[in-house]
């Protein structure tokens, strides 16, 4: 999924959009959450199309033919409304992949899934075939791989089998070249026999990893399919193979109807599970429906306390500087934890009086525990501080709640912290899957600070307008760039080889892009590649970055991947400036690396307690918890100190608690010296940056080298 575009919309037809699916010439389609809460894939024709008659009619001719069609084959409609001035069709979304995605990433299947797969594709056309239609478009990009089985898709150019429209009349090709019949091919009518011909072609796929009349262009692939036999070679004689042939016979009448063909391949096979599927596309369906599953559900707003409204500019303007969330993974062992539940419990209230909480939101248990810990840490240590004062105004009390770096779990402690009216405000949440949760404290009015989720990511899903109670203490994962550009020039490089891995997805991808402009004004010299994520050894890329001169390296990608390279080249015995992205600097590369990360480096929006201004913090954590402070431990601390300096000057001489609102308005008005630096932000609630931080791998660690001003950038 991507991320929306300024120019789309945030709701259509009672569908609140959550991002990108895909677009052609003709729509887009958008992942969506229905009024209901479902998860939908909204198909919307674009506006100039729309205003013509042809195109409006083909759409309503696409809604009429998959309302007609019942199955559990077959994505359901949920609504539709071809009338509108911009038409749209939801259907039931499917979360998993495509069986074009799954063979090109995983390999061809087994004969035995192929079979499977086969019997219920042919449950899905009988379906169709049953409502008087032809799909027309049978196709690996038509078919996903769902948790309880696939499905079958997109009926955007099926058509009644009666239907004598000028379409075919004119010998126009309807269809996908290398998987349309030959009577498709000839621009001649079709009939339900050209499904099962294209049913043949995908089946073939899926057993060989390769369409049936090879690669090329339309020309050449429609020509193979009218005159060549299909190549099925690797496909062994058996019941398979002469199915295959059977419906890949070039004359409609000697190949199978679609209940014949389920008879054929696997009568009663059922695949409402994924025992029949290898382990590798198990895996791939298993985390593509848990990565898209995750996603921001929709919450009554209230409007006594929400300051935003729907389609306000603030939006757009966000998505005009775009970030990454960076995760540093930290050691804190189990021993190490106990520790922190030591100090008070996590709903604790001083003194038995109604007192002024501060709330944190973490990740705890998950996949950046670390992180989380390291931060939980640093918050106590504020709050043991502000309390063991004598001239202390008020008291603070903590409220913690792991979220586990779950979204499902993170909105459930965003609304158990909301709730609370003692909670004036939170510290979180850890990283950007859990960043979503930003409507949830928008719509109550909870100021909401974050040091380590820095994408733009929950802005860009969550929100229609511009955040009133979300503040970020950090600066934006986009300021790095600005940072690894001036460090190259004072490292001398003159010849920046970048690689941008596909694999780091949008965390990783950011940062790299907002490279080029710095790196201009610097007159450096960027030559980029990008590395697929379906691409397993990316070692071409940076051969050729080097035979181009390349003096130095920026990798953005995963910390797995980014080791690789690495090793690669060291074994090259490249000595060049080599930088990592924000995401892939962090233990999983130095533990994959080994001794080839030495000398990477990193520029990092998280300072480091080992500069000269976080010493005395160090020395008190240290002292507190018996161990050093990790990253983020420190933009922790100041955050409490920045809250806990706005509610005295808001509590005075009378200490009377503050409501929400006007702690927000002090927050906004903030000029408060941090160790991090100065914490003021903009009207967007970003922080007004000044630092960026430089560090280097030695002796096996991410140690702090340098502090870059990005201030004005």
């Amino acid at each position: 999924m991507e991320r929306l575009l300024p120019s789309d919309p945030s709701h259509l037809g009672g569908n609140r959009l959550l991002g990108r699916l895909g677009a052609g010439g003709m729509g887009v389609v958008y992942l969506a959450r229905t009024p209901s809460g479902e998860l939908a894939a909204v198909k919307v024709i674009q506006p100039e199309y729309a205003q013509q008659p042809e195109f409006r009619a083909r759409f309503a001719r696409e809604v009429d033919a998959a309302r007609g069609v019942d199955g559990p084959w077959v994505a359901r409609v949920l609504a539709a409304d071809p009338d509108a001035p911009a038409p749209w069709l939801a259907s039931a979304f499917v979360p998993g992949p495509s069986l074009a995605e799954a063979v090109a990433t995983r390999g061809a299947l087994p004969p035995g899934a192929v079979r499977i797969l086969g019997a219920v594709l042919a449950r899905a056309l009988d379906a169709v075939h049953r409502a008087g239609l032809v799909h027309r478009d049978v196709k690996p990009g038509n078919v996903l791989l769902a948790l309880d089985g696939p499905r079958l898709i997109d009926f955007g150019i099926a058509r009644a089998t009666d239907d004598q429209t000028a379409l075919t009349a004119t010998g126009l090709v309807v269809g996908s070249p290398g998987f349309l019949s030959p009577e498709q091919a000839r621009g001649q009518q079709v009939t339900p026999a050209s499904d099962l011909f294209s049913l043949g072609c995908v089946l073939a796929y899926a057993a060989t990893g390769r369409p049936p009349f090879g690669l090329g262009d339309s020309g050449a692939l429609l020509y193979r399919t009218v005159h060549y036999a299909p190549d099925l070679h690797g496909i062994e004689d058996g019941p398979l193979r002469a199915f295959l042939e059977s419906c890949l016979a070039k004359e409609p009448a000697a190949r199978p109807t679609a209940a014949q063909a389920d008879a054929a391949l696997a009568p009663g096979a059922v695949a409402t599970d994924l025992h029949w599927l290898p382990d590798p596309v198990v895996r791939m369906i298993a985390d593509r429906a848990a990565a898209l599953l995750a996603l921001p559900g929709i919450d009554a707003t209230r409007a006594e306390t929400s300051r935003f409204s729907p389609g306000a500019p603030g939006r757009r303007r966000v998505l005009a500087l775009a970030a990454g969330g960076a995760l540093l993974a930290a050691g804190a062992g189990a021993g190490a934890w106990a520790l922190l539940r030591d100090d008070t419990t996590a709903t604790a209230r001083v003194s038995g009086k109604r007192q002024w909480l501060i709330g944190v939101q973490a990740d705890l248990s998950g996949p950046a525990k670390a992180v989380g810990r390291e931060q939980e840490r640093a918050v106590r240590l504020a709050v043991a501080e502000h309390n063991a004062r004598d001239d202390k105004p008020f008291e603070l009390a903590l409220r913690v709640e792991d979220d586990g770096g779950n979204l499902r779990r993170a909105r459930a402690a965003a609304r158990s912290l909301t709730a609370d009216r003692d909670v004036l405000a939170v510290i979180g949440p850890t990283s950007a899957p859990t960043a979503p949760v930003v409507d949830l404290y928008e719509n109550a009015g909870l100021p909401l600070i974050t040091v380590s989720e820095l994408s733009i990511g929950a802005m860009s899903t969550a929100l229609m307008g511009s955040p009133q109670h979300y503040f970020r203490a950090a600066p934006l994962n986009s300021y790095t760039a600005f940072g690894v550009v001036l460090a190259l020039t004072r490292q001398r490089a003159g010849h920046l080889g970048m690689v941008i891995d596909r694999a780091g997805r949008i965390t990783g991808w950011e940062p790299a892009q907002m490279m080029h402009g710095p790196a201009k004004i610097a007159e450096l010299t960027v030559t980029h590649r990008v590395v697929p994520a379906s691409v397993a050894d990316g070692t071409p890329v940076l051969r050729d970055l080097l035979a181009r001169g390349a003096d130095s390296i920026y990798y953005s990608g995963t910390p797995e991947r980014a080791a690789e390279v690495a090793q690669y080249l060291r074994a090259k015995r490249f000595t060049g400036p080599r930088f990592l992205d924000p995401s892939s600097a962090g233990e999983a590369f130095l533990t994959a690396a080994g001794d080839a990360a030495e000398g990477w480096q990193a520029v990092l929006s998280c300072s480091d307690p080992a500069a000269p201004a976080g010493r005395d913090f160090a020395t008190a954590y240290e002292r507190r918890h018996r161990s050093e402070p990790g990253p983020w431990a420190v933009e922790a601390y100041d955050a409490v100190r920045l809250v806990v300096d706005r509610l005295t000057a808001l509590a005075g001489s009378g200490a009377r608690r503050p409501e929400r609102d006007a702690l927000t308005e002090a927050l906004g008005e903030a000029n408060y010296r941090g160790i991090a630096g100065t914490y003021s932000f903009n009207e967007r609630r970003w922080l007004n940056a000044e630092n960026v931080y430089l560090h280097r791998v030695r002796d096996g660690r991410f140690r702090y080298a340098d502090s870059l001003t990005v201030q004005g950038v």
